[in-house]
């Protein structure tokens, strides 16, 4: 008997980078979080709430800072005007989940199946629920200007893979102060470092998303909403203001001359009251009056003109367009919501195409150069629906060039139609073997595994007899596919005699069409033929002689009649 061999899984690869180089002593970094946030040291959650108390000067100042090296007040200021400006966080969120909700394919770098592997094994890892959330995360750094995932990887048992995709806070990174471009990491790995230091190689997704050009820091869109949130909550601010003023009657109340230190304490504590529980009581000789200013009715509409020409803007910064996002009037027609509708397509494919970039080059390249080796091309993450394609105007081009012998691959009948290749034991769908253009031979084995039925003919037949011969055949054909596509029936009798009536056919239809050919022979033209078949055609049908074809066709009637009763089953 022999000894059981125990499983022995094979050896993880070696990781390398893009130049070939192994990275043994980096697998410990990838495997574990190293800019996660810590209680103390440079990468703390807590915010210093610069919203609070904010002011033009103040603005300015935050924004130079963060120009100057400094991002972290932007940065939570940024945060901050999601969490207290409804409308932004509104219109951010849809444009952000407008790209994470959109389709994801990947492409092979060719034909190869080398790289058609390559792309299957990022196909998998993207195959995960969380993909659609890490996404969204992702693009925080349309408002930000750019974000930093961390991704941490594991070895399974069949490849290196990340396992998770971390949003890290973008106040945890700065941008070095020469070139204002390449991120650090502040604190280092062990975070008490007091000098930034660089990413660790394939440990992060940078996305940088440039709603302008220029230094990173200064091209998300919060840079630009930071004034308009700023005056929208001064705008509130003095609204509510207004409201308490004018909003309720001014309360007066009145009381004679005369009236004792009691009876006005009272009377002060009953105007109070009036404002909180609507009610009081007060002697008779006291008066409570209710002024309202009619004048200033009107004026609360300016405060709404304000936040709403605020919304308006902002809606334009971050859409592209106002339709979307507020019902609004457009005259006739849907022009105006339908030209709003491509701009705002425009941004979204413009958003697709920055992420497919940056998942191509952070993401889908180190799991091919880690388990794979290194490619001179890699596969490509598409983000976004695939350009449509006229199906039906590409099949017709197809079958032309198939005509004219241009080579075409099935591969390209397959990316064109959507049509996945059938797995190995799957039923295949199948042309009639006898229909035209199918290409069935005379060696083509059918379903059954029988050879197919031969064509009806060959080639085309000369003459009047060989057309009903052909046309008698091709009948036989007909019904046979009728039945189901089945291999043809040995001929009965009825065949037979169909076979020889149309042999004896040859011969009449002399007696038939000979006057007609001799009057064809002798004319010069079509306009002659056509003026002597509409002198001559009546007299020469009565002139035919039909006698023979009558007698034939009765003889074959009654031959047909006796050999259906015999070939009847049950006779």
């Amino acid at each position: 008997m022999n000894d059981l061999v125990p499983f022995q899984a094979p050896p993880p690869p070696t990781l390398i980078d893009s130049r070939g180089r192994p990275l043994r002593a980096a697998v410990d970094t990838l495997t574990r979080e190293i800019a996660a946030p810590m209680m103390a040291g440079m990468r703390s959650i807590m915010s210093g709430h610069p919203a609070q108390g904010l002011d033009p000067v103040r603005l300015a100042n935050i924004l130079r800072e963060a120009e100057n090296g400094d991002a972290t007040a932007y940065l939570e200021l940024a945060e901050e005007m999601e969490e207290k400006y409804p409308h932004y966080l509104s219109v951010l969120g849809t444009r952000k989940r407008a790209v994470s909700q959109q389709p994801i394919n990947v492409e092979a770098a060719s034909d190869d199946p080398e790289d058609e592997a390559d792309a299957q094994l990022v196909r998998d890892w993207l195959a995960r629920m969380t993909l659609q959330g890490e996404l969204f995360d992702i693009l925080d750094a349309i408002g930000k200007g750019y974000s930093a995932t961390e991704i941490v990887w594991e070895l399974t048992p069949e490849a290196w893979l990340p396992k998770q995709l971390k949003y890290r806070f973008p106040q945890f990174f700065e941008f070095d102060r020469v070139t204002g471009e390449e991120l650090l990491l502040k604190g280092g790995m062990d975070g008490t470092s007091g000098l930034a230091q660089p990413l660790a190689e394939h440990k992060f997704i940078v996305h940088v998303a440039k709603a302008k050009s220029g230094l990173p820091i200064r091209g998300g869109l919060a840079r630009a909403v930071c004034w308009y949130y700023l005056f929208c909550n001064f705008g509130l601010k003095d609204w509510l203001v207004f409201l308490d003023v004018y909003g309720l009657p001014l309360r007066v109340g009145k009381y004679a001359n005369g009236t004792s230190e009691d009876d006005i304490r009272r009377l002060a504590q009953a105007v109070a009251q009036i404002g909180t529980d609507a009610g009081c009581v007060i002697p008779q000789s006291m008066v409570i009056e209710f002024i309202t200013s009619g004048g200033a009715a009107a004026n609360p509409e300016m405060f709404k003109t304000l936040c709403t020409h605020i919304d308006d803007q902002v809606s334009k910064v971050v859409l592209g367009q106002t339709s979307s996002a507020d019902a609004k009037s457009g005259g006739l027609g849907t022009g105006q919501a339908d030209l709003h509708g491509e701009v705002r397509k425009d941004i979204k494919t413009a958003d697709s195409v920055d992420l497919s970039v940056t998942l191509t080059e952070q993401v889908a390249k180190p799991i091919v150069m880690f388990n794979r080796g290194v490619r001179r091309r890699y596969p490509c993450i598409r983000v976004g629906e695939p350009d449509p394609v006229d199906v039906k105007q590409a099949l017709e081009a197809i079958a032309a060039g198939v005509k004219h012998k241009v080579r075409i691959g099935v591969s390209y009948f397959r990316k064109v139609t959507g049509i996945p290749e059938p797995k190995a034991d799957e039923e295949l769908l199948q042309d009639d073997p006898e229909t035209p253009g199918a290409g069935a031979g005379e060696n083509d084995d059918g379903p059954s595994g029988a050879k197919a039925a031969a064509p009806a003919f060959s080639g085309p037949s000369q003459g009047p007899n060989g057309a009903i011969q052909r046309r008698g055949k091709d009948a036989v054909a007909a019904a046979a596919r009728i039945d189901g596509g089945k291999p043809p029936r040995e001929p009965d009798a009825v065949d037979n005699l169909v076979d020889g009536i149309v042999g004896q056919l040859a011969g009449l239809d002399d007696a038939l069409l000979g006057g007609f050919e001799d009057m064809i022979a002798a004319a010069n033209s079509m306009d002659e033929v056509r003026e002597l078949m509409a002198i001559r055609a009546g007299d020469m049908i009565a002139e035919m002689d039909v006698t023979a074809v009558a007698q034939l066709l009765e003889r074959a009637g009654f031959a047909s009649r006796v050999a259906g009763l015999i070939e009847k089953p049950g006779r």
